[in-house]
């Protein structure tokens, strides 16, 4: 009787010695703020990974269950002693925009072994416009376009992006005690819409929005001077005013105006959708037999948001993809070398 050792073949050893960590690869270590952020800088950094390069995202401590930009940004950062890269991946919040005016954004956009999202935070990139339609039909199953989201969108981006830039402007100059991020959230949050007239909430955005830059100017006359300026540069920085939505708060994009604009539209198609099956179903049980169905294989349109990879088409995105890049070529096959990327 054969033992199985006796089956053991070079191939088989081969095969075996596949499925092992490769350890000959340069292995570089990727910080990050949070558990979310771990799977979107996943999606990100895979593209990268080859035979002899590979990623290990971590959060800030090994120790600590600290989180956060600030934690991360306080690892020594560059090449430790092993000859091993490590990198911050990071939100960019508004460090990039505030251009090195504190010391966080100085440390965000000129420290060569930090990355960051250009865009507001990851949320921004899941409410990526060209995204938005994909991921109401993988939520209801129903493809009918109610709403042209893309276009909403930008129009609602048109109408907050002089506010926008008001805000920016207060940060910038150090006056913003009395315009916060979260104030700027609240007058720019949007109830649920109607499918069939998603342009009256707009124009309660734009009368809303009016009347605080009304109220800007007459409290912060000196931004007569430097609000043009300011304007111009973050045009510059590959800001439009029809993505001006990328880069407000995340979680204020996600929860306050995506959310009301997408959970209104997914209930109206899982009706329609709904009464497309009563109305040719053959008989009850066939009915209840496909409602069934339909209902098992619906989702939250929250959790397709999450899943949605349709940010890798945006510009921002590219310029973090040329980042990395600019990175990965930076590398020896032997080790890592100090010239990375500029921010």
């Amino acid at each position: 009787m054969k033992r199985l050792t006796d089956n053991i073949s070079s191939r088989y050893i081969e095969a075996a010695n596949r499925l092992r960590p490769n350890h000959s690869r340069k292995s570089v270590v990727a910080y990050v703020e949070s558990y979310d952020d771990v799977v979107f800088w996943r999606t990100v950094l895979n593209e990268f990974e080859s035979d002899r390069l590979t990623f290990e995202i971590m959060l800030p401590s090994r120790t600590t269950l600290s989180k956060g930009k600030k934690n991360v940004l306080s690892n020594q950062l560059g090449k430790n002693q092993l000859g091993q890269a490590l990198i911050a991946c990071v939100d960019a919040d508004y460090d990039y925009l505030l251009q090195g005016t504190t010391p966080t954004s100085r440390e965000v956009i000129d420290n060569p072994f930090v990355f960051h999202t250009y865009v507001y935070a990851i949320e921004n990139y899941q409410c990526y416009a060209r995204g938005l339609h994909e991921a109401c039909v993988m939520a209801t199953l129903n493809d009918h376009e109610l709403v042209n989201l893309e276009a909403f969108m930008q129009e609602f981006s048109r109408i907050i992006w002089p506010l926008f830039v008001w805000n920016v402007w207060v940060y910038r100059y150090n006056c913003y005690a009395r315009f916060t991020l979260m104030d700027f959230a609240n007058i720019i949050n949007i109830p649920p819409i109607n499918p069939f007239h998603p342009e009256k909430v707009l124009e309660q955005l734009r009368h809303q929005v009016n009347r605080k830059i009304n109220w800007l100017q007459q409290h912060y006359p000196q931004g007569k001077e430097t609000y043009k300026p300011l304007r111009d540069q973050l045009l510059s920085l590959g800001l439009t005013p029809e993505t001006a939505y990328l880069y407000i708060q995340g979680h204020a994009l996600f929860e306050n105006v995506v959310m009301p604009l997408l959970i209104p539209i997914c209930t109206h198609l899982r009706k329609e959708r709904e009464a497309e099956i009563r109305r040719n179903a053959v008989h009850s049980e066939q009915r209840q037999n496909e409602l069934s169905c339909y209902q098992h294989r619906q989702a939250p349109v929250e959790q397709m948001l999450r899943k949605s990879t349709r940010f890798l088409q945006s510009e921002p995105y590219q310029r973090l993809r040329a980042d990395l890049q600019a990175f990965i070529d930076s590398l020896s096959p032997s080790e890592p070398e100090n010239s990375m990327h500029n921010a």
